[in-house]
């Protein structure tokens, strides 16, 4: 029979676990490795105004991914405010209202933005041609004379935008130049000069970060679609340096007012900020908990549970042990996978004191057991006595070890009993019919399994690998599924051929 489909199916398994595992990467920007740490900006935003003892409604622009940047958590605090979040295409608003405000008036809103080198945004290109520009005179004629001299020094939109930014802040300013400052604010005449050139413009608000300031303003930043590129460019409106600086965070980008605020006067913002290092696995963890449909991720799921899976989605790594041991190694284990649950057990117990309860457990049962043997139960009374007689050993040995300040010895409650009751049920009957040689063996090769297992569980390494990236179960299956196919002799039954080699050696 053709074994390609067998093949084909091993392939598909780790083709898609492996690109599963790189998308969580790529996508979500989950490490690979554990305790790798991330910059998160902790960002306050204050704002103060007066209002008119009326109807007040507030509505101020929201930061969202962008370049470098990542939303991870927000949070606002306005006593007596209702509060919406709006996402349109003004881009994301928070919106406060109140019936009845009079006086000094304070809201709060926080966020914290993950540095994510990775991380972009697309902004949406203009949907309409540059607005008409009207000069009144002689502004029209300065106007035109500084677009001209701008664009015969430059070769595309970008450095057409720098050389207008120039003749407008920069050393070669002239007296066109100083004529049409006496009459508009610097970045709001560029975008009027690269309207009338045809070139779409738009003046945004960006916070620059600094670790431990307090009542920052937002600073203007001029954005120049180029239409060639079909994208965004952004320049600094006093120095014309182009791009996005990394402590840059933009809060508005889309050319609309920060603040808004009806029924009140006097209003402004500021900002204050710091800076903190916490684990990539708590700022995915942020990132990752948003309550969706769609949002299958285990991340999104309540903190117990994720827990529990943690623990769940080591067991194919055990498994996988236990295979590769009995498979290509020949080691003999009383039950195929009691070892992965003893492991389990190791990995709440600790390794020594694991060890330690299950052999005093495993040999005060068999003595109990060899007992139960000369009454002549049936099986399954036999079993049911012995699981008694496991809950009892593991209790008394929890009250001795209390008793004797052993804390670490109250831990052995978490090896599993019906498993417990089968391995010293097993290894009685075996003793009865092969002898202790047979029991010593399976006995070891099962502790032994059982030590390896719990060596790659509680790997931190494989911890976090098997967590964050579910295609790695994927990548597990096609790998049991290549063991399981394999046909040929074991590592140990190579110890048999040792008399034949042996005498060819010696012919």
């Amino acid at each position: 029979m053709s074994r390609l489909p067998f093949y084909l199916i091993v392939g598909a398994l780790l083709v898609a676990g492996i690109a599963a595992s790189i998308q969580r990467h790529m996508q979500f920007e989950i490490p690979w490795v554990p305790g790798e740490q991330r910059q998160v900006w902790e960002i306050e935003a204050l704002v103060n105004f007066n209002a008119q003892n009326g109807p007040v409604s507030v509505n101020m622009a929201l930061p969202s991914h962008q370049e470098g940047f990542r939303v991870l958590t927000e949070n606002t605090a306005s006593s007596g405010y209702g509060l919406a979040y709006q996402a349109d295409e003004r881009g994301r608003r928070a919106e406060w209202t109140i019936r009845q405000a009079a006086g000094m008036q304070q809201l709060y809103y926080s966020v914290q933005m993950l540095v994510s080198p990775d991380s972009s945004s697309t902004l949406q290109p203009p949907s309409s041609p540059p607005p008409d520009i009207a000069w009144e005179r002689p502004y029209d004629t300065s106007a035109s004379q500084i677009i001209e001299r701008a664009w015969s020094r430059s070769a595309n939109t970008a450095t057409f935008a720098r050389e207008l930014i120039q003749e407008i802040n920069g050393d070669s300013q002239g007296e066109n130049a100083r004529l049409l400052l006496t009459q508009f604010e610097p970045s709001p005449l560029l975008v009027r000069l690269l309207n009338q050139a045809g070139v779409h413009a738009r003046v945004v608000s960006g916070l620059v970060l600094e670790d431990g300031r307090r009542r920052q303003e937002l600073t203007s930043w001029l954005q120049v679609f180029d239409a060639q590129k079909e994208k965004w460019l952004l320049f600094n409106p006093l120095t014309s340096q182009q791009g996005k600086p990394e402590n840059l965070l933009l809060w508005e980008s889309n050319g609309e007012a920060v603040l808004e605020v009806e029924g009140g006067s006097n209003s402004r913002v500021s900002f204050s900020m710091l800076t903190h290092y916490q684990p990539a696995s708590a700022a995915v963890r942020n990132h990752l908990s948003d309550d969706t449909l769609l949002n299958f991720s285990i991340h999104s799921l309540p903190l117990e549970e994720q827990a529990l899976f943690q623990t769940i989605l080591l067991i194919p790594i055990g498994a996988l042990v236990v295979v590769f041991l009995r498979v290509l190694v020949g080691i003999k284990t009383s039950g195929t996978f009691m070892p992965v649950l003893i492991a389990l057990a190791f990995i709440q117990t600790t390794l020594l004191t694991g060890l330690i309860g299950f052999l005093l457990i495993v040999a005060v049962g068999l003595v109990i057991r060899n007992y139960l043997s000369h009454l002549n139960l049936l099986l399954v009374a036999r079993v049911t006595a012995v699981i008694i007689t496991v809950i009892a050993i593991i209790s008394i040995f929890s009250v001795l070890a209390y008793k004797m300040g052993l804390n670490a010895g109250l831990t052995i409650t978490f090896f599993p009993m019906i498993i417990l009751a089968w391995t010293i049920e097993r290894m009685s009957i075996l003793w009865e019919e092969e002898g202790p040689k047979q029991v010593l063996i399976q006995g070891g090769g099962s502790l032994l399994t059982a030590v390896l297992a719990y060596l790659a569980m509680n790997n931190p390494w494989v911890r976090h690998i098997t967590f964050n990236f579910l295609g790695v179960q994927l990548i597990i299956m096609a790998l049991i599924l290549l063991l399981g196919n394999y046909t040929g002799y074991r590592l140990l039954e190579l110890r048999r051929f040792k008399p034949i080699t042996d005498d060819e050696s010696k012919a």
